[in-house]
């Protein structure tokens, strides 16, 4: 059961990716970063909690809004089915294959064969366009080379895992309910929307915000850790590398502000560009230093590194207020 001719989205966040994927089934392309525009993916969050063994540090919203926003702002119909059982969930995919519609899923990396980094994350993105009685055959993201394969026993743990973030063998698809809207309104409407949420977030440690208590709580890291290094290391590279475009997403969002400009020619929305350029850079230095301070022990490093995310902090502040004024 194979959908012939598939053609992967060449992306590098997996669930810009799996949508890219879906979307250009069905004859719509927009580049990666403009999908995580539309998406209105930009955020942060500093998460912590007694259960946990160390912070996790995020820099997009929550899974699942991403693929919501981009399919509401382009009036497309998202179809999503969740279900505790392994055989309806099979199912589910199933029969829309048969149809020749690729399948979206969310799953734990952790069981993918092409995964070679084993870390639980049961909020990973991929599509499924065909199998066989062994294999799964999938689109992913451009690092883990676009059309893969994994065996269906290991990917049925993938879509049953527990845990963080998971869901319960969740499998979505878009289809078109009519023409696309214009372009314009759209992002300017994703634009002051994603700003308004970066800006406000409910809680303190999202947003704007979480970036200015990482800012504090990075001092309390060392006495935080059981294994400091291990932690340190593991979070600047789920930081830099595990699928967030470089930057801690960062990147993404200063290219989709490119294509802003260029299509817009608006000063204050030039600005915002213009920060994130500097902004970009810093992140990666953020990770850079933490990534350091693990392996050598030095904690001097995380005291510049907490002046450095106070920097930035304030300069995506004065960029997202420009852009909630547009």
């Amino acid at each position: 059961m194979m959908i012939k001719d598939f053609t992967p989205y060449m992306g590098e966040h997996c669930e810009t990716t799996a949508m890219g994927n879906l979307l250009q089934h069905e004859g719509i392309r927009l580049s990666e970063p403009m999908l995580f525009g539309i998406g209105q993916g930009l955020g942060f969050i500093y998460w912590d909690s007694k259960g946990m063994d160390f912070p996790f540090i995020g820099g997009r919203v929550k899974p699942d809004e991403l693929s919501a926003a981009i399919a509401s702002q382009l009036n497309l119909n998202i179809r999503v089915q969740e279900t505790s059982s392994v055989t309806k969930a099979w199912q589910n995919v199933q029969s829309v294959i048969e149809r020749g519609i690729p399948v979206g899923l969310k799953l734990d990396s952790y069981y993918l064969d092409y995964f070679t980094n084993k870390i639980h994350f049961a909020a990973h993105y991929a599509v499924i366009y065909g199998m066989d009685d062994e294999y799964a055959y999938m689109a992913d993201t451009s690092q883990q080379g676009g059309l893969v394969t994994t065996r269906l026993s290991n990917l049925t743990l993938a879509r049953n895992a527990k845990g963080s973030m998971s869901s319960r063998n969740r499998s979505f698809t878009i289809e078109q309910t009519g023409a696309l809207p214009a372009l314009a309104p759209v992002i300017r409407s994703s634009l002051i929307n994603n700003a308004q949420d970066y800006l406000n977030p409910p809680i303190r440690n999202l947003g704007n915000k979480g970036i200015k208590k990482m800012s504090g709580e990075i001092l309390n890291w060392p006495s935080r850790s059981k294994d400091l290094e291990k932690d340190l290391c593991l979070t600047a590279l789920l930081m830099e590398k595990a699928g967030t475009g470089g930057s801690l997403f960062r990147n993404l969002y200063r290219d989709f502000l490119k294509e802003c400009v260029d299509l817009f020619g608006n000063s204050k929305l030039e600005r915002a560009y213009f920060l994130f350029t500097e902004i970009a850079p810093m992140w990666a230095n953020v990770s850079a230093l933490i990534d350091n301070a693990g392996r050598t022990g030095n904690q001097e490093e995380l005291r510049l590194t907490s002046e450095l995310i106070a920097d930035i902090a304030e300069r995506e502040r004065v960029a997202m207020e420009l852009i909630l004024t547009l």
